[in-house]
């Protein structure tokens, strides 16, 4: 087997047994072993990638990665809304009260989306923006799968599924952006 075989399997026997044998490690995987904490009933253990935020005007260069690799980094509520087009329940998110100052990045692949300065409560029970920090951060698209038409908000680098816009928004664009908690990583300003 492989370092990069035998490490999964190490974290999930740690995380499953009650207590731990104190045995000696070989250092050269001692030293790449992280302490997983053991989940509570309040808590569940999250299958998610580290994410590096990038800043700036979006590039052009575009994230491919299989249903089988998001799924691997993505929480299963996080891929059910990034990748399958879900929607998380009102008021139930993270980020819907959020009222620090920074930014909302793509929770798939970090790619800054929203400004803190552009978030307003919409009372919808969703995080709400009037713009994104830059227009070519984010696609948009038909999507008429219920009655009515609207327009989809998706991550313009990884197509991520983010929420949908709508034209009941306040000044100066009129527009709202309405977003999935999960959908999005927030970094505060310092």
């Amino acid at each position: 087997m492989t370092l990069k075989l035998v490490l999964p399997l190490l974290a999930l026997i740690a995380i499953s047994s009650a207590a731990f044998v104190t045995a000696p490690v070989q250092p050269a995987i001692a030293s790449s072993i992280r302490t997983i904490p053991t989940p509570t009933k309040k808590s569940a253990v999250k299958t998610i990638a580290e994410i590096t935020f990038v800043e700036g005007e979006f590039d052009g260069v575009v994230i491919a990665r299989s249903e089988a690799e998001w799924k691997k980094l993505l929480s299963p509520n996080a891929y059910y809304v990034l990748r399958k087009e879900g929607t998380e329940r009102a008021y139930t998110g993270a980020l819907t009260d959020n009222k620090k100052k920074g930014t909302y990045y793509c929770a798939a692949c970090g790619l800054a989306l929203f400004s803190s300065a552009a978030k307003y409560d919409s009372e919808t029970g969703w995080p709400s923006f009037f713009e994104p920090i830059f227009k070519k951060n984010v696609t948009e698209k038909a999507d008429n799968l219920l009655s009515e038409e609207r327009i989809e908000v998706e991550c313009a680098r990884c197509g991520s599924h983010l929420g949908h816009v709508f034209d009941d928004g306040p000044e100066p664009t009129g527009l709202r952006y309405c977003m999935n908690s999960v959908a999005l990583k927030f970094k505060e300003s310092k």
